[in-house]
């Protein structure tokens, strides 16, 4: 194998673990403030050091791990001032995408927003009758509709930066989740703010979006006050 072969073989391997345990620290099976051990990681992927030293370095980047000299690499911790700050941030951010994108999208813009939510509504949400049964086509079809509402917005950088904010607060609420937290249904807030895009009313569709953000944040921040009985259950990833 050449050199760069090999430079190749293990850029693909990063990316797979990357991909792997990105998902584990969005949805909580790996919890806050957990150690990820760089040489117990290579043992559960059957890699080498190199592959998983890069998936971590990728994650630390996305602000999804910490990196210390003396530590090593440890899930980023939550707490309420972030989860209010990124709730803040996601409602400036998003009020400028819906807003230019209610001015500025075309009838496919709106055909993407109507497609979307018929999608989203039409999957259940839980694959289980437990409020900890997540369905990841549901979460999926949930990701698509709020990229939707931006999508005409003309701006690729501000596109991307609200899809940074919407899995950084996947994260929060998938801990709410873990917790047995109970959202109402989302069903009359998603057809709302849908209705009112669709309408071009963009006052009311940019206070409906920020109600339905601020919501969630304050029913998770019950639990993310309780950070200390989640460091509790910390623990080493296998």
């Amino acid at each position: 194998m050449t050199t760069n072969d090999e430079a190749l073989q293990k850029q693909t391997l990063a990316t797979s673990i990357h991909a792997q345990l990105r998902s584990e620290i969005l949805v909580g099976s790996i919890l806050p403030e957990t150690k990820l051990n760089i040489r117990d990681l290579g043992e559960r992927f059957s890699v080498g050091l190199s592959p998983v030293r890069e998936a971590l370095s990728r994650l630390a980047a996305e602000r999804l791990v910490h990196q210390s000299d003396n530590r090593g690499f440890t899930v980023m911790p939550v707490s309420v001032p972030e989860l209010l700050d990124l709730t803040k941030a996601r409602c400036w951010l998003n009020e400028v995408g819906l807003r230019q994108s209610i001015a500025h999208g075309g009838m496919d813009w709106e055909e993407g927003v109507l497609v979307a939510f018929h999608r989203m509504s039409r999957t259940p949400r839980r694959s289980g009758a437990s409020s900890g049964d997540r369905n990841p086509a549901w979460e999926e079809a949930h990701r698509a509709f709020h990229q939707s509402l931006i999508a005409g917005c003309g701006s690729n950088w501000l596109i991307e930066m609200c899809e940074r904010l919407f899995e950084a607060s996947e994260r929060y609420r998938h801990l709410g989740r873990l917790a047995g937290l109970v959202r109402a249904p989302l069903e009359d807030e998603h057809r709302d703010i849908m209705q009112a895009a669709i309408d071009r009313k963009a006052d009311e569709a940019v206070e409906l979006l920020n109600a339905h953000f601020q919501r969630t944040a304050a029913l998770v921040q019950k639990v993310v006050g309780q950070a200390a009985a989640f460091s509790s259950k910390t623990k080493e990833t296998e």
